[in-house]
């Protein structure tokens, strides 16, 4: 591989990282989903609180941690500074589900599921540095799925690529973005199972 191609590769997969990251690719699903099932005003009203009690927060709580440097850069590639980070998601994810249940008298099916999801990555973090990029959009490619079969296949073959990313980018090893797959299917199948029950 040539100089160029080498540069091109790494580009692009800064590109993907930072586009699909966790964050921004819930968002796009939550965006499409608000789209699909819900009026304008509904909308708002459910991803205000998604905003101001999950997104906002996280996002601070990883810049500030960066520029104080705690964190070495916004991906939090150290495994022992991820600790921390899972800690903090849980706990947000924790109180928008609380506010879910207290206000509306209902059970965010995404976020509990979510929630799981990010507490078996923590287990598996004191083993190995599993993947959060690729686990969360394994996870969104079976929310899509939910939406349209064959958006969930195109989200896929954007996991595939994002996974390929972190690898280039030296963010990971195969062995972690496997891992973070594998954690994140069986939690997406049991997902959808429980989706087909409810509906």
């Amino acid at each position: 591989m040539t100089e160029s191609s080498t540069k091109t590769s790494e580009r692009v997969s800064k590109w993907l990282s930072n586009f699909f990251n966790p964050m921004n690719s819930l968002v796009i699903y939550f965006v499409l989903f608000s789209i699909k099932n819900l009026g304008l005003k509904e909308a708002f009203q459910n991803f205000l609180p998604i905003f101001f009690l999950i997104i906002a927060p996280i996002s601070g709580w990883i810049f500030w941690k960066v520029k104080s440097g705690e964190f070495s850069d916004t991906d939090v590639s150290d495994r022992h500074q991820r600790k921390n980070l899972y800690f903090f998601i849980a706990g947000a994810i924790i109180i928008y589900l609380m506010y879910v249940f207290f206000r509306f008298e209902r059970v965010d099916w995404v976020l509990f599921f979510l929630l799981i999801l990010l507490i078996i990555l923590q287990i598996s973090n004191y083993f190995i540095k599993s993947s959060m990029h690729t686990a969360l959009n394994v996870f969104v490619a079976a929310l899509m799925f939910t939406l349209d079969p064959l958006l969930g296949a195109g989200w896929i073959i954007i996991t595939a690529a994002v996974a390929v990313s972190r690898v280039v980018l030296k963010r990971h090893t195969w062995a972690e973005v496997i891992s973070g797959a594998v954690i994140a299917t069986a939690i997406s199948f049991i997902y959808l199972y429980v989706q087909i029950q409810l509906t």
